[in-house]
């Protein structure tokens, strides 16, 4: 009963031209129903989760950003930002009856056996996981460090589900993944969140860098976070006064956020790298950068999140996430793509969708046409950020067979067991990164032991398959020892330079700047 009442008030306060007779009639209904079942029902009720479905059905018949968080999901919730906690590291929602994978966390274990994100979890070992509640999910996947759990996801695109089999582990929560000098003069930043500590770790990483004179900054997958860190990042590389972004609402006053001061890289090259996964925060800093012509965007359309969401804490340590607002870019452009109110299914299928055709210039020619703000060069709203380059996504050596011995598992086991058995030699024969990437080759011999491992874990050996992957078998295991010798860093370092077709056209970007026609900007005096 607290919790409707609670619930109440928060109705209550809404302003004063919402609270016409009809909004007081629905609420009043509201509550007598609540007293009819509590005080006549033929058996005893538990109130407390019919009033959190009465509040999750009201918020999915509205966007599809509006949520309920329960009291236990909202502890994991708050640990993301700034704890830390062993799983199998994947942020999660409830979409009908079904987990529906968010995110998964960087470096963490669900990640490194390919899950992904828009995966739908409907086993987690024995149990059935289709109708678990938020509160539910985190029992059954958190756990002590060396714990295993065995999860089968329906994907899209794939006839039957996928089965991983995955180990607990400390999930990281460092925000910034990578960085590191990709060529003389250009260096390269990855942020894979926007958390508490975003900023500070991105001023580090920077300042390590040396302050280079161009920089990639890749929000690539970055599916969003505070506003706050968003606003300072973007406001690093712009002058005192320049917009950052907008927001309007029915119910609340509009605002901006400019640069309160010059940036710190006001006159170094920018290229900021987004696709379908980078969302919100992201989408913020790159439609700033965008708009004001202080860089280029490179990739593939961002995913069109732009609704502003309030948190409202209720009594019993739940809370509902109410969307208040849009946000808007400094050229007007609203960064939310369109939906139905209610049809949230129909939301997160037609972003798959959108990269299912490879080709979409339809969707530019159907969108709304803006300019930026200093050289009039024309951009797109209709949700989301279109790059300024955009580049196709790289499937080559891609096969089932190998997608097979990712999901299960046996990969991330033949590089641990590698490493117990390598790891001293490797250290001394490789001292440091230049000279492993220098000298360091995966062997027929690592791919004979990976494939035999695959075959006592139940992936039998596809030879159409092997010969196809097998390029990519021996980059990828290089990168993860690299990624387990030195650190995050050096997983990027090697897998970049060498088949991310977006990095490669980055780096060729910065070096040529001046044929791109990019000016400068000038410190706010």
């Amino acid at each position: 009963m607290r919790k409707l009442l609670i619930f109440t008030a928060v109705l209550f306060v809404l302003p004063l031209s919402a609270q016409d007779t009809g909004a007081a009639r629905q609420l009043q209904k509201l509550t007598q129903v609540y007293r009819y079942l509590n005080g006549l029902y033929v058996d005893d009720v538990d109130m407390q989760p019919l009033v959190e479905s009465a509040i999750t059905g009201m918020l999915e018949e509205l966007d599809p950003h509006s949520a309920y968080i329960g009291a236990d999901e909202m502890k994991g919730v708050q640990e993301s930002f700034d704890g830390e906690f062993s799983g199998i590291g994947v942020e999660f929602n409830i979409l009908r009856d079904t987990i529906i994978v968010v995110n998964t966390i960087v470096g963490g274990p669900a990640e490194r056996v390919g899950v992904q994100p828009n995966d739908r979890i409907v086993r987690i070992d024995t149990l059935d996981a289709v109708g678990f509640k938020q509160a539910d999910v985190p029992k059954h996947l958190r756990g002590k460090i060396g714990t295993q759990v065995e999860i089968d996801v329906v994907r899209h695109g794939e006839p039957e589900p996928l089965h991983f089999v995955i180990v607990r582990d400390k999930i990281p929560l460092n925000t910034v993944d990578a960085a590191y000098m990709a060529a003389d003069g250009v260096g390269y930043i990855k942020v894979n969140r926007f958390g508490r500590t975003t900023m500070p770790e991105f001023r580090e990483a920077f300042g390590k860098l040396g302050n280079p004179g161009s920089l990639i900054l890749d929000l690539r997958g970055n599916g969003g976070g505070l506003l706050d860190q968003a606003v300072e990042m973007a406001g690093f590389f712009l002058p005192k006064g320049a917009l950052i972004v907008s927001t309007e609402g029915r119910a609340v006053p509009p605002m901006s956020f400019s640069a309160p001061a010059n940036g710190e890289d006001l006159d170094g090259r920018l290229v900021v790298l987004i696709d379908e996964n980078s969302a919100s925060a992201s989408e913020i800093v790159a439609g700033a950068v965008q708009d004001w012509d202080r860089g280029i965007v490179i990739g593939r359309p961002s995913f069109g999140k732009g609704l502003v969401q309030r948190q409202i804490g209720l009594g019993d340590g739940s809370a509902v996430r109410i969307t208040v607002a849009r946000y808007h870019t400094p050229s007007g452009r609203v960064i939310q793509r369109p939906y139905e109110k209610g049809k949230r299914r129909e939301y997160y299928l037609d972003h798959l969708r959108r990269y299912d055709d490879p080709v979409r210039d339809s969707l530019d020619a159907e969108a709304p046409e803006y300019r930026t703000l200093r050289t009039g060069r024309t951009v797109y709203g209709g949700g989301g950020i279109r790059p300024d380059l955009q580049i196709e996504a790289d499937t080559a050596g891609f096969s089932t067979y190998y997608a097979n011995l990712i999901r299960r598992g046996v990969v991330n086991e033949f590089v641990i067991s590698y490493m117990d058995r390598e790891r001293e030699a490797l250290a001394k024969a490789y001292p440091a990164f230049e000279a492993f990437d220098a000298g360091f080759e995966v062997g027929d011999g690592m791919l004979d032991e990976l494939t035999a491992l695959g075959g006592q874990r139940g992936v039998q050996f596809d030879e159409a398959g092997f010969a196809a992957s097998a390029p990519l078998m021996r980059l990828q295991l290089k990168a993860l020892v690299a990624q387990r010798l030195f650190d995050t860093s050096g997983f990027y370092r090697v897998m970049n330079p060498a088949q991310n077709e977006a990095y490669k056209r980055a780096v060729a970007v910065l070096r040529d700047w001046e044929r791109e026609g990019m000016p400068l900007l000038e410190p706010e005096k």
